[in-house]
């Protein structure tokens, strides 16, 4: 790692503070300057930051300004930390921050952070892979609102696989993902919405894929949640994992692999 001074990009985690890594506290801890979107960022996490240290919340902010802030900061010798939910490597417009800072000659850190997915998982105490039945896990967004999805990306398109399907972004459009899943995995298929995983308003909500939607919103469910789709969800139904078998072990006893 450098001595200089990098600009850091911290995985903020799903939002419980005690799920970020050590050197993501100790950035945060450690920062004179914090930039975060405020409506996806936990406060708990925020609240890490020392108290003389600027705070700026970037959800009104357009990608210039951001990148100015981060560019300035690091100029002028700030210990300069952007804070993004989840994990930084899906969903979190990193590589357009990172080409015009590097185009600009900053120096950049990236601390990886819990995704979100992984986190709805643990709420659910499943596994998105069970041999035998999935193990392959998509992971996708709800795209009526942003950036419009590639050719081949369209949801169904991605449904058809009937593997372990995660959509990210799609809280506010419930009813309209659960209808354009069920021709692909049926209104019995096992499903979840996990909204606010790990916060403490955290809400879980399981059950056929049918109705998914009418039980979240009843649930109070309107954002920041994913919804989870896929047979793996049943937990049950799976072949002994090969890794553990004891035909492996007795393998291993006599020097194969």
């Amino acid at each position: 790692m450098s001595n200089r001074n990098p600009v850091r990009f911290v995985g903020a985690g799903p939002g419980a503070p005690d799920l970020l890594t050590v050197r993501a506290v100790r950035a945060i801890e450690g920062c004179d300057r914090l930039l975060y979107a405020g409506s996806l960022v936990s406060p708990a996490v925020v609240d890490l930051a020392p108290p003389q240290a600027e705070r700026i919340d970037t959800a009104n902010l357009q990608l210039e300004e951001i990148v100015a802030l981060l560019a300035e900061g690091h100029r002028r010798g700030l210990r300069t930390v952007r804070l993004h939910s989840g994990d930084l490597s899906i969903y979190s417009a990193l590589g357009e921050q990172l080409s015009r800072l590097r185009q600009l000659g900053v120096e950049v850190e990236i601390v990886p952070g819990v995704p979100a997915f992984a986190a709805a998982a643990a709420a659910l105490g499943r596994e998105l892979t069970v041999p035998g039945v999935g193990q392959t896990v998509i992971l996708c967004r709800y795209g009526k609102r942003s950036t419009p999805l590639p050719p081949g990306e369209q949801l169904e398109e991605l449904a058809a696989h009937q593997t372990t399907l995660v959509v990210h972004l799609g809280g506010h459009a419930l009813r309209e993902l659960e209808a354009r899943l069920l021709p692909a995995y049926g209104p019995h298929a096992p499903a979840a919405v996990v909204a606010y995983a790990s916060w403490p308003q955290e809400v879980v909500v399981e059950g056929p894929l049918g109705g998914i939607a009418e039980r979240a919103q009843a649930a109070g469910v309107r954002r920041n949640a994913l919804l989870i789709v896929g047979r793996a969800l049943a937990g049950e139904g799976g072949l002994r994992s090969h890794l553990y078998s004891p035909q492996r072990l007795a393998g291993r006893a006599y020097g194969s692999d």
